[in-house]
């Protein structure tokens, strides 16, 4: 029995001993019953704190798991631009909620990566590998959840300037029509089903609560980060000020959008087009060779034998 498996049914037995030590800690009748400030809160409350706006205090060890976890994701950094990712995937999440999320990932890839050296170690083919197994995982974990949260802001973000000439267009027909400017944006917001709607809905209901409309349609920008959008806000949050013609601003907008769309589109097939060279050269063409070449040194092996 080699050292590896040796490791491996100790950490096996190990993890048994600790988890059966565990349970039955948790069913000491001291340890797991409520605290006593938690049993008489409910008593004392309306003498204490009337409204309840004192929260209970947490049990120690979840007070120094989440001092732990807030370290951790402190040290982690990268704050603003996970923010702008988390906003323009249209998350409820905060940094520090998705640092949390990411820690959870990290932990279970570990604890994933331990289960699967173990089980390679007892298989007899435990080396190098099964040790870096654990942390490679946690890290592949970690990524992965990066990459899905980049991969969610991504494909939002390509819809939303996708769907940006099609509404600055309905745009500039209703106040081609003679309404006003929020009560377009409204109508755009109650008829329209997509991303971009969704965030004019925000920004109308935001100006009916206190902010003004440029106010709204500047952070509505600012919160997206879409070049196309940001630029044609601008223009529509300057024609206000000057007193412009909105209609006109807006048609013009959606004609450079489309133009934008039309230049994009052009980019991706010449990448496309080096993309589809990569079989091509790698395998139909060695193919072909092969099969012009191989009848012919079959032929040249028969006839010197």
């Amino acid at each position: 029995m080699s050292i590896m498996t040796e490791l491996a049914f100790a950490l096996v037995l190990g993890a048994g001993l600790a988890a059966g030590i565990l349970l039955a800690a948790v069913r000491v009748p001291q340890w797991s019953a409520p605290s006593l400030e938690r049993r008489i809160a409910p008593y004392v409350r309306d003498v204490a704190d009337p409204r309840g706006l004192t929260p209970l205090a947490a049990p120690a060890w979840d007070t120094g798991w989440r001092s732990v976890r807030d370290r951790v994701i402190a040290a982690w950094g990268g704050g603003d631009a996970l923010a702008m990712r988390l906003r323009q995937a249209d998350r409820s999440q905060t940094v520090l909620s998705f640092r949390a999320t990411q820690l959870a990932w990290a932990l279970a890839g570990l604890a994933l990566g331990a289960v699967l050296a173990v089980a390679v170690s007892l298989a007899g083919r435990g080396g190098p590998i099964a040790v870096l197994l654990p942390p490679l995982v946690a890290v592949a974990a970690i990524v992965f959840c990066d990459y899905r949260l980049t991969l969610a802001a991504r494909t939002r973000t390509a819809r939303i300037e996708d769907e940006l000439p099609t509404v600055l267009e309905f745009l500039a027909l209703c106040l081609s029509a003679g309404e006003g400017l929020r009560d377009a944006l409204r109508r755009v917001g109650d008829i329209g089903t997509g991303e971009l709607t969704a965030e004019l809905r925000r920004a109308v209901l935001a100006s009916g609560t206190g902010s003004s409309l440029s106010d709204a349609l500047l952070d509505l920008a600012r919160s997206v980060d879409v070049p196309a959008l940001s630029r044609a806000i601008e223009h529509i949050v300057s024609a206000i000020d000057r007193g412009a013609p909105l209609a006109q601003v807006l048609q013009d907008q959606a004609v450079d959008a489309r133009e934008d769309a039309k230049r994009g589109l052009i980019e991706a097939a010449g990448r496309k087009e080096i993309l589809m060279l990569l079989p091509l050269v790698f395998l139909i063409l060695p193919l072909s060779v092969l099969f012009a070449v191989f009848p012919g040194i079959v032929l040249l092996k028969l006839g010197i034998g």
